[in-house]
């Protein structure tokens, strides 16, 4: 059973590379041989021959498993042409709705799709929408928008006026992946609720009479506009269903824990251990917990389920074995050892529930589950099976698991445990440890156990905790010896105690587990500042992390293995492995996925150079943070010589204090103005001006723009009149004979300009113009007021970049912009259509598009 499970996992991982699904005959025989190869294995097969064959028919099911699972998912798909189309659903709210300042976020479960001037659109039954509030002056009364966005409930059927799109997001080299994401929640569209038109102050109703929202308080608001239609509606307030049950409970404890600690810093994480819900919790905090290896207990666990299951297990054998004291005989009509596994599988399973059925959690809750059939059917089960079926009942449920971190992570830290314990550790407590005279040393033996076990976990999980992230915690082991007894003994069942209890029992309680949580708190930030207190090193290549993972077998194996020290030396490769840099004389670029903005890698032989930083997102995110900094942690980059921040627009700085803060820039250059807060947080900051230039590495980088005299204008100019475009910092960087100019969002203006300083001299043929690149970055994503006619024969690329997103609301880049392209010659490629995009400058121009070279079967789907 085991090998046919390992080989399943096998066959789902394979299914997720690939760049297309097989079709439904290749499919049809592979289970066709899958079933006669079960069928000769257990038949005619000796053990070896069995095992092997066993695994083959198992990785066969599983890519057939996996690929009917992804058939199923993709049936349901928005047409193109229903894209960015006003459709009016009548559904429920399916999940936990996340309310954040703009407005709220969450799924909605279609019931009926009211039609379209006699049409009626083929909507996905699942969607992921988020409504935003109008914009208010300050001071304002709330608008009718702002009070039905606070009546999203779970539960709730609503008629909604949506505008959607298919399922899209920003694909870059270790990057999140939000479109498998979205598949995986079977999430086949996202969009934006419409506002009604009588939701914002001044807005006209049906009969012509306007409403002054601004001028009545919320109640007035309601009952103003009662008889008037709107699209946007509560039907009901709540609609019964298993699953809206499970979401309202969610919501009354995350609200009851919230009204209990207002104010508090670490509130959200109280409710993203009571009920998995982590989007409250800080990103700073977050920062914290990773560097000291303890983000897996900010959640619920493994650890945590087990425990709570654990205690109320113990809880309920102890009262069953003494039910006789109130005259009852209850051991005799069921055995307390199996009233215990109950109450422990009922409480897993309610917790589990509560925690929104996260991975980590269904692990848990299938081992759990495994064990007590065993117990309760009188059948022992070895540990290595109980982890393989749970392994199987994942993969049956979610063949995208093996896409998350968080999976390989659950199950090896088992799958270590038990290669270093099962059949080797002495029982954890004695016989002979149990006399009243010595609990000590029962005591003693426990805390060498959990200590061994961390030790092991810790050891077994180096290489892949390098593959997946590019670092380890130094300081984890001493962090998680402070933070899993504190965190899983006391913190989680007070806040869990705490969110059922009455008023005022339940805020004592809480307030209680929330000190302890800052105290934890204050001892991890002082480890996280610790100057070694994480390892960095690029994600390694495949050899390399299978020697590190034969090490490491190697190391933990049993007492009396030779040389099991020199197993270390197997660690070297992947601790000392360093970021790939180009040959000298070359230049490697990076376009990244950034959506609607701009954010470039240049990398020489030895230095590196950012141009823009992406958008900024939402107080949360931004590029740097989201997009910018985990690529290059994952490259094994810690620091870069220069960032251009081109001009202010939030599309091209937005994420620039993100990467200052995550990763050590020498210098930055940009248009600023003195006073801006990115200037301040710089090291070394200096104004971009034509003239500046410098050679790395046998590379020639020249700034062009803007000129003195540009400043001088811009600031004789009311700002608020003006355009940061037209202070586009303008870059040239030329390896030989190719070279890429980076204009950022200049416009025509300064494009004339370029043209009269730096174009060719039309009295002097033989002087090539400075203007003249190989590979020219679209002014202003190709909108209507830049790439001219005379600018682009100026230019002469042979390659243009469009960073753009996907259906942005500029519609970049213009179709007449794109027809002056083609007419020109030039190949266009986009980040929308191609995801991130490399360019290799050496020998020849390599440009390489990540869509196509990372291939995957739910892309643009």
């Amino acid at each position: 059973m085991r090998s046919f499970i390992l080989g399943f996992l096998i066959g789902v991982c394979f299914l997720q590379t690939q760049g297309e699904l097989p079709s439904y005959w290749v499919l049809c025989i592979c289970c066709l041989v899958a079933g006669t190869g079960l069928f000769f294995a257990h038949r005619f097969l000796h053990r070896l021959g069995k095992l092997f064959v066993l695994a083959v028919c198992g990785a066969l099911l599983g890519c057939c498993w996996a690929a009917l699972f992804a058939y199923f998912y993709l049936q349901e798909e928005l047409p193109v042409e229903w894209e960015g189309r006003d459709v009016t659903v009548i559904g429920t709210i399916a999940n936990l709705p996340t309310h954040f300042a703009q407005g709220v976020r969450f799924n909605f479960a279609v019931e009926k799709v009211l039609p379209q001037n006699g049409e009626r659109p083929p909507i996905p039954s699942t969607l992921a929408l988020s409504w935003y509030r109008p914009f208010n002056r300050q001071g304002a009364q709330p608008t009718t928008e702002d009070v039905q966005i606070g009546k999203v409930k779970p539960g709730a059927r609503w008629q909604l006026t949506v505008r959607l799109k298919r399922p899209h997001g920003s694909a870059n080299p270790h990057g999140f992946d939000y479109e498998v994401w979205l598949l995986e929640q079977n999430l086949r569209a996202t969009g934006y609720v419409r506002a009604d038109k009588v939701s914002s102050p001044g807005a006209e109703t049906p009969n012509g009479s306007a409403i002054n929202t601004a001028a009545v308080d919320t109640s007035a608001v309601e009952t103003s506009v009662t008889n008037i239609p709107r699209n946007n509606r509560e039907l009901a307030r709540f609609v019964f269903t298993f699953g809206h049950c499970v979401e309202a409970v969610r919501g009354w404890v995350r609200q009851r824990i919230l009204t209990a600690l207002p104010g508090k810093k670490y509130a959200g994480v109280l409710v993203a251990l009571v009920i998995g819900d982590q989007r409250a919790v800080d990103q700073n905090d977050w920062l914290i917990f990773n560097r000291t290896g303890v983000g897996h207990l900010i959640s619920i666990s493994g650890l945590h389920i087990t425990m709570i299951a654990g205690l109320f297990a113990a809880i309920v054998s102890a009262l069953w074995r003494r039910s006789f004291f109130i005259g009852t005989t209850l051991p005799l009509r069921l055995p307390a050892q199996k009233a215990a596994v109950l109450a422990g599988a009922v409480t897993a399973l309610m917790y589990v529930l509560l925690a929104g059925f996260g991975l980590p959690a269904q692990r848990t809750l299938y081992m759990l589950l495994m064990v007590a059939l065993a117990l309760w059917s009188g059948r022992i089960a070895s540990v290595s099976h109980v982890l393989c079926v749970a392994l199987m009942v994942v993969l049956l449920r979610d063949p995208w698991a093996v896409l998350a971190p968080g999976f390989w992570l659950s199950f090896g830290a088992v799958g270590t445990i038990l290669y270093a314990s099962v059949g080797r550790t002495q029982p954890l407590i004695d016989p002979a440890d149990l006399h009243p005279a010595a609990p000590s040393k029962a005591w003693l033996q426990a805390l060498k156990s959990s200590a061994y076990t961390q030790y092991v976990v810790t050891i077994g999980l180096v290489p892949l905790t390098i593959l997946l992230f590019g670092q380890i915690s130094l300081v984890s082991p001493l962090a998680n010896a402070i933070a899993i007894p504190l965190v899983g003994l006391l913190v989680t069942p007070m806040a869990l105690i705490g969110s059922m209890l009455p008023a005022p029992l339940s805020g004592w309680v809480l307030v209680t587990a929330h000190t302890l949580v800052d105290w934890l708190a204050t001892i991890l930030t002082w480890f996280s500042q610790f100057p070694l207190a994480v390892w960095q090193a690029p994600l390694p290549p495949t050899w390399t992390f299978v020697i590190a993972l034969v090490a490491t077998l190697w190391l933990l194996a049993p007492r009396g293995w030779p040389l099991r020290w020199l197993a270390l030396i197997g660690w070297v490769p992947l601790l000392l492995n360093s970021a790939t840099r180009p040959e000298e004389g070359e230049m490697n670029v990076t376009a990244f996925d950034v959506g609607q903005g701009m954010a470039l890698l240049i990398e020489t032989s030895r230095h590196r150079l950012l141009y823009d930083s992406g958008p900024y997102y939402s107080p949360e995110s931004d590029a740097g943070s989201r997009i910018i900094v985990p690529y290059l942690k994952a490259r094994g980059i810690t620091s870069i010589n220069t960032m251009v921040i081109s001009h202010s627009d939030s599309d091209h700085s937005g994420g620039a204090l993100s990467v200052l803060h995550a990763i050590n820039v020498d210098r930055v250059y940009s248009s600023l103005s003195r006073d801006h807060r990115m200037v301040a947080a710089a090291p070394d900051h200096t104004r971009c001006q034509d003239g500046q230039s410098w050679n790395w590495d046998g590379v020639q980088f020249d700034m062009l723009f803007p000129a003195a005299q540009n400043y001088e204008n811009n600031e004789r100019k009311d700002r608020k009149s003006g355009s940061a475009n037209t202070m586009s910092c303008t870059l040239k960087i030329t390896n030989g004979k190719y070279s890429i100019l980076l204009p950022g969002d200049i416009e025509k203006a300064q494009e004339r300009q370029l043209i009269r300083d730096k174009g060719a001299n039309p009295t002097d043929h033989s002087e090539a113009s400075i203007l003249k690149s190989t590979v020219l970055l679209a002014p202003h994503h190709g909108s209507g007021t830049s790439s001219t006619m005379d600018f682009l024969k100026e230019v002469d690329p042979s390659v243009a970049l469009f960073q753009v997103g996907y259906r942005n609301r500029f519609r970049h880049p213009q179709a007449q912009v794109l027809e002056r392209y083609r007419q020109l010659g030039i190949r266009s490629v986009r980040n929308d259509q191609s995801g991130a995009i490399s360019l290799r400058f050496g020998r020849t121009l390599e440009v390489t598009e990540y869509r196509q070279q990372h291939k995957r079967y739910w892309y643009g789907r």
